[in-house]
């Protein structure tokens, strides 16, 4: 059986988990560059860079599945989606999305060739 997401090993959820919570951050701040572009009551651009901030972080925590891998995934789409409102985050969303399919294949390579260090038979010098 082909899965497109593999189980999470430790590597990747570290990696994840750090790109999730570096984002949340990111959010935080571009909720402070909506203030000035949005013509939005400040409460309302607060609630939802809050919202998508503790999502960010929740994410973070659940990354250890699958399925916090793939919402992990949904909320990079989510991300660049923002700069329908924030223009910068057109580019910051994908520089984030870029490094969290760059920490995913990292994660597993990392862990594959310990692994495989592990495996292999102890070499005599």
């Amino acid at each position: 059986m082909v899965t497109l997401v593999p189980p999470p090993t430790r590597t990747v959820s570290r990696l994840a988990a750090t790109c999730l919570a570096l984002e949340s951050l990111l959010v935080l701040f571009g909720v402070l560059a909506a203030i000035g572009l949005l013509d939005v009551p400040d409460a309302t651009v607060w609630t939802a860079g809050g919202v998508l901030a503790g999502a960010c972080l929740l994410g973070a925590g659940l990354v250890r599945t699958r399925a916090g891998l793939w919402f992990g995934t949904g909320l990079q789409v989510v991300l660049v989606a923002t700069g329908f409102w924030v223009p910068a985050m057109f580019f910051l969303g994908a520089v984030f999305a870029g490094l969290w399919v760059w920490f995913l294949w990292l994660g597993h390579r990392v862990d594959t060739e310990a692994a495989a260090r592990d495996a292999a038979p102890p070499v005599d010098r």
